[in-house]
């Protein structure tokens, strides 16, 4: 099991400008990787019958996979010497960042979807560097010793729980500082808790009224914190724009616009994890909809469906539900505002009507409260509930049989 922590790191001035000259030189690596992969892509990517009849053939070249381009790094290290200074293992990771990114756009990921052509990143979008592997010991109190740039202070909010093993480590720099995510493995982790149950059990129903509404008829305050801090942006952002591009002043100003955003961002982020919490210290099973939230965040109500974060949050609830044994299923999307939960007929509605009034079973109740219901009534006989459920009984009839053999 691998879960995340993010600590905020103080560095000293020394080991701050030492991790910016890092990220400049990576950023400068990353981009030459990438170049390289597309002066072979452009060159080599067309079929020979594809081809017109007057053509210049460019000379053909080994495409530059993850192996060729990580035997380039020892004679960078010669022609330019100042790369020797940073770790090896961090310089080799960007290699790995251009693999991926490349392969993300030609092949797709592990479903099949293809991303859009990598982007030449400036030098204020490369923020962050990683270390793929850390030693035992390496954090001890507040401390945490980095290869090659020495011993570096943490702020530890929270202590890393017994048993876990830091796998890698990774140094962003964002608007207020630098932060430190280390990456934690534990193969200890349950993957269902002993007390399981799997008939305490609700549906979610995400929207842009309300935050969510249960299947039982709660509901949670949407607190769109982007809409609330707008008026603070805008006159930020008239800031940014009055400044003179590559001034000093501008640069302030936008560092003081990506305060502001990031202060949005945690708040949003901190309602999540504490909404999440809240849900799962109620249910053992949450339902929610398997939502296409890249395509809701293309239509007129973009803002708004970005505000609400439907994303981050049914990710942290997974990743929550995971980590405490529980379980959280996403169920198919179509038609749980139309359905009538009572009865199961269709009954049509426009999205500004909020009511729910079915004909046929005189059913009334709030349109997102019917979907809510829905959705916990097709995760009911899911296949994968099932399964926990079976597992859960066999655990406590293996737990009787033992205890009645300690009796006897």
């Amino acid at each position: 099991m691998r879960i995340a922590y993010q600590y905020r790191l103080r560095p000293t001035k020394q080991q701050a400008q030492e991790i910016d000259r890092w990220l400049s030189m990576l950023c400068s690596q990353y981009n030459f990787l990438l170049a390289d992969r597309f002066n072979w892509y452009e060159q080599n990517r067309c079929p020979v019958n594809a081809c017109p009849l007057v053509c210049h053939l460019p000379e053909l070249r080994d495409n530059p996979d993850y192996y060729s381009q990580k035997k380039t790094l020892p004679n960078l290290k010669k022609t330019h010497p100042h790369y020797g200074e940073i770790y090896s293992q961090v310089l080799q990771d960007v290699v790995k960042r251009v693999k991926v990114t490349f392969d993300r756009f030609l092949k797709g990921d592990s479903n099949g979807k293809r991303s859009g052509r990598p982007r030449f990143k400036p030098r204020d979008r490369y923020r962050t560097f990683t270390y793929p592997q850390m030693k035992d010991g390496c954090l001890q109190s507040n401390l945490i010793n980095l290869p090659m740039l020495g011993k570096v202070k943490v702020i530890l909010h929270r202590p890393i729980p017994n048993g876990f093993k830091i796998k890698t480590a990774s140094i962003t720099k964002k608007s207020d500082g630098y932060y430190l995510t280390l990456s934690l493995e534990d193969a200890t982790v349950p993957t269902i808790k002993p007390d399981f149950n799997p008939n305490s059990i609700t549906g979610i129903d995400v929207g842009l009224k309300e935050f969510l509404t249960t299947s039982d008829g709660k509901t949670v305050a949407i607190p769109q914190h982007y809409r609330k801090a707008q008026k603070r942006l805008k006159v930020i952002q008239k800031r940014v724009s009055r400044r003179k591009k590559g001034s000093k002043r501008r640069q302030k100003a936008v560092k003081q616009l990506g305060k502001q955003h990031k202060k949005v961002a945690d708040k949003r982020k901190d309602f999540h994890f504490k909404t999440a919490n809240n849900l799962l210290k109620k249910y053992d099973v949450v339902a929610v909809e398997d939502l296409n939230v890249k395509g809701l965040a293309r239509t007129r109500l973009a803002k708004s469906v970005l505000d609400a974060g439907w994303s981050s949050f049914l990710s942290i609830l997974t990743n929550k539900a995971e980590n405490a044994g529980l379980l959280v299923i996403p169920v198919k999307a179509s038609g749980t505002s139309q359905d009538c939960s009572n009865c199961g007929v269709k009954v049509p509605k426009k999205l500004h009507e909020r009511w729910h009034d079915c004909p046929n079973c005189k059913c009334s109740l709030d349109r997102d409260h019917n979907a809510a219901i829905n959705i916990k009534n097709r995760a009911v006989g899911h296949s994968v509930l099932k399964a926990k459920s079976l597992l859960s009984n066999s655990r406590i009839v293996l737990e009787a049989y033992t205890y009645c053999e300690a009796e006897v």
